[in-house]
Formats: structure tokens, sequence, C-alpha cells
């Protein structure tokens, strides 16, 4: 794993315990991620954004990580 895999899991992991309150003081670049990973488009609609916006904001390397956190997340259930 790589440092922005761990930081993104570590967020997700955040946000999945604490929920809103817990994804409300990340980043806007976190949220966003985060968000994805998650499959929480209210979140994104919260902060006025599509989930394309989410996408290219996020840039390719943090969109290509994404599935592995959702799935690793999932796993953890």
């Amino acid at each position: 794993m790589n440092d922005r895999y761990e930081r993104l899991l570590r967020k997700s992991h955040d946000a999945k315990r604490g929920g809103h309150d817990a994804w409300g003081v990340q980043s806007t670049g976190e949220k966003l991620a985060v968000a994805l990973v998650l499959n929480r488009a209210d979140w994104l609609d919260e902060i006025q954004y599509t989930i394309a916006e989410a996408i290219e904001r996020s840039g390719a390397e943090w969109v290509a990580i994404i599935p592995q956190v959702a799935r690793q997340l999932a796993e953890e259930e």
C-alpha cells in the first residue's frame, strides 16, 4: 500500500465511523474522495459537486484507488 491509499483509507474509516461530523472537517479534496468511496452522493450535493466533478477534481491517481479502498471497507464489515 502506498501513502495515498493509507491516507484515503484512514479518512474513509473516520467518516464511516464518525459520519457527517468526521467528514465535515476534512479538506475539500478529501471530502470528495471519501464521499466517492462511501457512495455518498448526498454529501457531494451538500458541497455542490456532481459525481463527475468530484471525479475530475480528485484526479486520476486518487480515482484509481477509490474502488480498492471501498472494497477494503466493505470486507472489514
